[in-house]
């Protein structure tokens, strides 16, 4: 004999409750999805007293360059609002980049850009990508954040606003797009 409190074996049963469950799961309300668009500039020297870079490792030791393959850096690189030094401090960039082409002209950059001031103080967000720093424009990927970025996706778009590349100096605009909740 069947028995009558067995709802997993009586059709009318399932089928209302997929209807149900279906109904609850579009429409109630989802949180929407915020975009903010960024635009900062970030100073990369490794030379000079006011150096931000290191070179850590390489095929040639420590007279390895950052434009030969293979050769890794450190970046502590000031974060501002505008492209001069002397603009408004707002952050950190803390990561480090790979030369990971044969003839040098790529690097691949992860680091963490951190604000220490502004409006995203205490926020960061995840930088990850390739840098074929001799095209004007370069796409990367944001892939994380935390404080006001927590759960963030998005992209950016790096530009060299200035570049000595026998001293090793550029000052990097970036341009940056995220969808958060």
């Amino acid at each position: 004999m069947r028995n009558p409190m067995d709802f997993t074996s009586n059709p009318l049963f399932l089928i209302i409750f997929a209807v149900t469950i279906l109904y609850a799961a579009y429409t109630f309300p989802r949180p929407q999805l915020k975009q903010t668009n960024l635009v900062f500039y970030v100073h990369d020297y490794f030379t000079g007293h006011d150096s931000t870079a290191a070179i850590v490792a390489g095929k040639a030791g420590p007279t390895s360059k950052i434009l030969h393959f293979g050769t890794v850096a450190v970046v502590d690189d000031p974060v501002t609002e505008g492209p001069s030094i002397e603009s408004t401090l707002i952050g950190r960039a803390q990561g480090m980049y790979v030369n990971s082409r044969l003839d040098g002209k790529s690097l691949y950059m992860v680091f963490s850009v951190t604000f220490t001031d502004g409006e995203f103080k205490g926020s960061s967000l995840e930088i990850q990508g390739s840098d074929i720093y001799t095209m004007k424009e370069r796409e990367f990927g944001v892939v994380s954040g935390t404080g006001y970025f927590r759960f963030v996706k998005g992209y950016g778009v790096m530009e060299t606003e200035f570049i000595d590349v026998a001293n090793l100096r550029a000052i990097l605009k970036l341009s940056v797009t995220v969808k958060h909740y």
